[in-house]
């Protein structure tokens, strides 16, 4: 962006004038992983949701899905050797496929030995999907776990 405006020029005013401008309309801009979008406002996702016939939920996680994605995102990076101590069984390649599938997880650096494990992390997806600006937004573990979760 400051490339299209000019050295010198605030991004962050600019940003927060295209936001006035949006004030009131189905768009804003939201900050999202260090960077910057623009997105629907939450309040007309329900009419976007039945215009495009995503059904009620568009991210249809079961439940150990949720599981291994909390796991993944308070633990990342991890490998699937951490995610079976966690669980104390293996976590299948489907399952992790289904999340990587709907690009709420992806694969970070392997190390350069033969037959190193995939480790993985949560992607900026996952910060859409679930409306959080980084991971700094996510619940305390502490309180997660005071609240038997």
């Amino acid at each position: 962006m400051a490339r299209v405006v000019g050295q010198g020029v605030s991004v962050d005013l600019l940003i927060e004038d295209l936001g006035a401008d949006l004030e009131g309309r189905s768009f804003e801009v939201a900050k999202v992983g260090g960077g910057w979008m623009l997105r629907t406002r939450s309040a007309f996702a329900p009419a976007i949701r039945a215009a495009a016939d995503l059904g009620e939920h568009a991210l249809d996680l079961r439940e150990c899905d949720v599981a291994v994605l909390a796991a993944i995102t308070y633990h990342q990076p991890i490998t699937r050797d951490g995610l079976k101590d966690i669980f104390g069984k293996e976590i299948s390649r489907d399952l992790i496929g289904r999340l990587h599938a709907r690009g709420l997880i992806g694969t970070g650096p392997r190390s350069p030995r033969g037959g190193a494990p995939y480790i993985y992390m949560t992607t900026e997806q996952f910060l859409v999907a679930f409306d959080l600006q980084s991971l700094q937004d996510l619940p305390d573990r502490e309180q997660l776990e005071e609240a038997g979760l």
